[in-house]
């Protein structure tokens, strides 16, 4: 059963990505994007692969030494919950990256490079996001001037 619902979860999620990235404009990906449909799906799945693994009330993760314990230590029940809880957060910056741009009125094509960074490296997406807000900043008071 744990593998069955792990994959299911990341055939889903590959899924969404695909949609609000290449099709940000449908409606299903609009509904995607305007709720946080994936990560609360996500969460659920997370809570219960947490439960399996008998939660993480010894972990320490006050420390990298904790840290890397409580890898070592990992059950395929733990993996796929840790799995799961950066497959729901990245999904939610993803979602929020679009929602963001469309305010800064930043086109979709731009935001594809920090959304697939997101997909694939999490902190990364934001990061180019940032740079992308930041060049968009400057070329606006610029032209204000």
């Amino acid at each position: 059963m744990t593998t069955l619902l792990f994959n299911l979860c990341n055939g889903l999620i590959l899924l969404a990505w695909g949609g609000i990235i290449g099709f940000p404009k449908q409606k299903v990906s609009l509904a995607l994007i305007s709720y946080p449909w994936i990560p609360l799906g996500l969460s659920s799945v997370y809570v219960y692969f947490i439960i399996l693994s008998g939660g993480l009330m010894e972990a320490d993760f006050s420390s990298l030494e904790g840290i890397v314990t409580l890898f070592r230590k990992a059950t395929p029940e733990s993996a796929a919950a840790g799995w799961l809880h950066y497959l729901a957060f990245d999904f939610w910056v993803g979602t929020w990256i679009i929602r963001h741009s469309r305010k800064k009125k930043i086109s979709h094509k731009i935001i594809i490079l920090p959304l697939l960074f997101t997909f694939m490296l999490g902190p990364v997406g934001i990061l180019v996001y940032s740079i992308i807000l930041l060049m968009f900043r400057v070329f606006n008071l610029a032209n204000e001037s």
